[in-house]
């Protein structure tokens, strides 16, 4: 097996036996990249310089075992909307192409601390706005199961790099189902975790109240020692709790007997893909043979998720995006002959279709005459569906539901239609309205041969609840171990 093909706990094995080297590793993961990412497209930008240098430091801490963790010369790739002093971040948009952030991300500073090693920037929709990484402004990512189809979105390059080993891990970044939704196309472990329990301090927002950073690796075990390292209060990010990390790893259960399986009936509806179902239903077999029990539970306001979504985020996304006006960084018009044109001008130049449409969308239900009639009663409605979710807790421990109700569409098929496009994350919405931690793992492949995601929730700051369960599947499964040919 080659290096790029392992995951982070055998790396970790290796190195800390003096086996390999992180030089070794990083060799092995660039020589992958070189092989196929000019069919995938996963990467805005290789930072090799960069990450030869952290990969010598992680030697030397290896060499003196000297602040030695699981993730010391472990390469990851990073979600282009998380910022690295000095290296170039653009969320894939003309914008922003040739910023330089003056400060790092915390959840970077974390890894650092570590010891990782950073591969490069990866390819994302304009400012997390997509479903697909169709609205990137420099190119699609394409799927490594099916190079004709998307690999999802927002986070599309994070989850196709490494479904494609072209890094052992990455992050990404959910506001809507931008973790769990490509790491279902691309059948790879993805969590988005507790609203809070991760920095967003470095993160580019996209909507304040949603945005979560997130591990995707190749196994459940993997994603425990990303989040172990990336969670935790952060005094630059007010939103950020300050409660008790568990060493997800050193907790983590297979036996998952008497566990409260619940079904929100509302998530097993006609419209979901046939081969999606059968694998739902498969995988609750596999949860009954582990004694787990199955509950049916109700979910009453899930009809009204995505249209609370799409008023909520973007108005956040609307006051958000307002500093981005060609004044202080970023594209500017120099043609502009006077102030208010050069704002008009360099808007219209550096934002895509997709973000102008959530722009123009937010401003609008935030705006004199409608806000109580839009915003203020969509965050009503939001109530209304966490309430929900704290019912279902009340007598259940994990939801499991589909994570896409389908599986991979063509690029471009979906392009033309921004509602169709939309209900790509009907699964993934409620739950992150709610603030709750979810995870999408690999169960199973249509008759295409693309992959299926099963997404996991729990109730807040359950994320070892999910562990568990996801860990007891994977063990009684090998959909996770499958590697897409390119």
């Amino acid at each position: 097996m080659e290096l790029y093909q392992q995951t982070i706990e055998e790396l970790h094995k290796a190195l800390t036996e003096k086996k390999i080297k992180p030089k070794d590793i990083l060799d092995s993961v660039y020589q992958r990249v070189d092989a196929v990412d000019h069919k995938v497209k996963a990467y805005l930008l290789v930072t090799k310089e960069l990450a030869y240098t952290m990969a010598a430091t992680a030697e030397d801490r290896l060499m003196k075992n000297e602040n030695v963790t699981e993730l010391t010369g472990i390469p990851i790739g990073l979600k282009d909307n998380m910022c690295l002093e000095g290296v170039p971040t653009t969320c894939a948009a003309k914008m922003l192409a040739g910023y330089r952030p003056p400060y790092t991300a915390t959840v970077l500073k974390k890894l650092t601390a570590a010891g990782a090693v950073f591969t490069g920037k990866l390819n994302m929709d304009e400012y997390a706005f997509g479903s697909s990484t169709e609205n990137s402004s420099f190119f699609p990512t394409h799927n490594p199961w099916d190079l004709e189809r998307v690999p999802g979105g927002s986070s599309g390059g994070s989850a196709a790099a490494v479904s494609a080993d072209m890094c052992i891990a990455s992050l990404g970044s959910d506001t809507g189902g931008s973790i769990k939704q490509p790491a279902s196309l691309c059948s790879v472990t993805g969590f988005k975790p507790t609203y809070g329990r991760v920095s967003r301090y470095g993160l580019i927002a996209f909507a304040s109240s949603l945005d979560q950073i997130g591990p995707m690796t190749k196994t459940v075990r993997d994603n425990a020692i990303m989040l172990k390292h990336i969670a935790g209060a952060d005094e630059n990010d007010s939103t950020s709790a300050a409660i008790n990390i568990p060493n997800y790893l050193k907790d983590i259960k297979t036996d998952v007997k008497g566990l409260r399986i619940g079904l929100p009936e509302e998530y097993f509806i006609d419209g979901i893909q046939k081969e999606v179902k059968e694998a739902m239903q498969a995988a609750i077999e596999v949860y009954k043979k582990l004694g787990a029990q199955i509950v049916k539970v109700n979910l009453l306001h899930t009809d009204y998720a995505v249209d609370v979504y799409y008023v909520v985020a973007p108005a956040e996304a609307s006051s958000n995006l307002a500093r981005f006006d060609g004044v202080q960084y970023g594209l500017r018009d120099t043609a502009a002959q006077n102030m208010i044109d050069m704002y008009k001008r360099s808007r219209q130049q550096g934002f895509g279709k997709e973000t102008k449409r959530r722009i123009m969308l937010g401003t609008y239900v935030l705006s004199s005459g409608y806000y109580e009639a839009y915003y203020k009663k969509a965050q009503k409605v939001r109530a209304l569906i966490k309430q929900d979710f704290d019912e279902a807790f009340k007598k259940v421990d994990i939801l499991l539901t589909p994570t896409s109700p389908t599986t991979s569409f063509k690029i471009g098929e979906k392009s033309g239609d921004p509602l169709t496009m939309y209900l790509s994350d009907i699964f993934t919405i409620a739950p992150n309205l709610a603030g709750l931690p979810g995870m999408s793992i690999p169960c199973g492949f249509d008759e295409k041969n693309l992959p299926i995601g099963m997404q996991l929730l729990a109730k807040p700051f359950g994320e070892q609840d999910i562990f568990n369960a996801a860990n007891a599947f994977q063990y009684a499964t090998d959909w996770h171990t499958r590697r897409p040919k390119i």
